[in-house]
């Protein structure tokens, strides 16, 4: 784990049983607790992403700094800081603690980084077309599970929470 790492670095995803995290570009399910959740859990610091996951957001996110991973030398969003690599987002971070949220390309290239993994388990199998493993469970410790029924025309989800191990 790098240096960088010692702050507390979150990776938040909802992931369906079978791994799939997107679907048409944006996250499968609109459940409310979960929306909830992510709110609270990435309110007040900055979140990092890939451009894909920047632009599934219906804005900008109040209350949080957006820095945005994208190998496009050209692109910018009013509002949204742009890193072209993961030294450069680091940089822009400068010590903070941060949530990273996607897409499953950037949670691959910052894997080093993360402290702790706050994951919507999905109980279904979705269609999509990107998908993620599950946290692996030799550098993984599951701390917490706290399990929903199915709500709202949507299924059943636990909220879990990982601590990197060692």
């Amino acid at each position: 784990m790098t240096e960088q790492a010692k702050r507390e670095v979150l990776f938040i995803v909802a992931r369906a049983t079978n791994g799939c995290i997107a679907k048409d570009g944006d996250v499968p399910w609109q459940i409310s607790a979960d929306l909830k959740r992510f709110k609270k859990l990435t309110m007040g610091h900055p979140m990092v992403m890939g451009r894909k996951t920047f632009d599934a957001l219906p804005g900008l996110l109040p209350g949080r700094r957006h820095i945005v991973l994208t190998r496009d030398p050209d692109w910018s969003a009013d509002g949204a800081e742009v890193a072209h690599g993961v030294d450069e987002a680091l940089a822009l971070l400068d010590g903070e603690s941060y949530s990273v949220i996607g897409g499953a390309e950037i949670f691959a290239l910052m894997a080093d980084e993360a402290t702790h993994w706050e994951i919507t388990e999905v109980h279904e199998d979705t269609q999509g077309e990107v998908f993620m493993p599950a946290p692996d469970p030799a550098e993984w410790r599951e701390v917490s599970r706290e399990p929903h029924g199915a709500a709202d025309g949507w299924p059943p989800y636990d909220f879990v929470t990982y601590e990197r191990l060692g």
